[in-house]
């Protein structure tokens, strides 16, 4: 890609890693794959260009360096908002490379199932964007997790690809996690308990793993 064209980088992006602005995609992938990732169910939710943000760096969050020795990613990095977000809101793609179960990276800490039907998975850990950076709530003084990966549907052009997008949580019955997300408060997700079972340790006793881990 030539230079001109290359997408801003967020502030404090690992300079070794590529920053995706698009998901890449494994030549392994079956066609048929390819096609049941482009066929939206006649209910899904479809994100239009304009609500998927700009292409490079998103303006609702920050990556930022984690400096409290009591937070389980000390010397890390965490996602914070840059702004107030709205209860069940749209962030941000999560960006990766998607890949089939015969070339998945079995020591990855970034892989997320997209479709596990199918047996295919989206991976930042060798590139992705600002969405890498979503610690687990474990650990951490927040009272539990204020945000969620949710399956979407993207629209680019005329063709619609299946994705994995980060969400605000909403208010739920109780209307507890009504408040949203406020600026400045770090984006926190639960990894799930097969992210901490492959790990060997229960989700009490799991901790975010470096820059940010996910359940795959």
């Amino acid at each position: 890609m030539p230079s001109s064209t290359r997408p801003q980088l967020p502030k404090n992006w690992p300079p070794h890693l590529p920053y995706l602005i698009q998901p890449t995609y494994s030549p392994s992938l079956l066609s048929s794959t390819l096609a049941t990732l482009r066929t939206p169910p006649p209910n899904a939710q479809i994100l239009a260009s304009q609500q998927q943000g700009p292409a490079g760096p998103s303006p609702l969050v920050r990556i930022r360096p984690i400096s409290d020795p009591a937070h389980p990613a000390n010397g890390q990095h965490g996602l914070f908002a840059a702004r107030d977000l709205p209860p069940g809101s749209f962030i941000l793609l999560y960006g990766g490379h998607v890949h089939g179960a015969e070339d998945a990276d079995p020591g990855s800490d970034y892989d997320l199932s997209l479709d596990a039907e199918a047996g295919v998975g989206i991976d930042a850990g060798r590139g992705g964007n600002e969405a890498r950076f979503v610690n687990d709530y474990r650990g951490i003084e927040a009272g539990g997790p204020n945000a969620e990966f949710r399956e979407v549907w993207v629209r680019k052009g005329k063709v619609v690809e299946k994705g994995m997008g980060v969400f605000v949580l909403g208010a739920g019955k109780s209307g507890r996690r009504a408040r949203g997300i406020g600026r400045g408060s770090e984006v926190l997700v639960s990894y799930g308990k097969g992210f901490w079972r492959l790990r060997g340790m229960g989700e009490e006793e799991g901790r975010s793993e470096e820059e940010g881990g996910k359940a795959a």
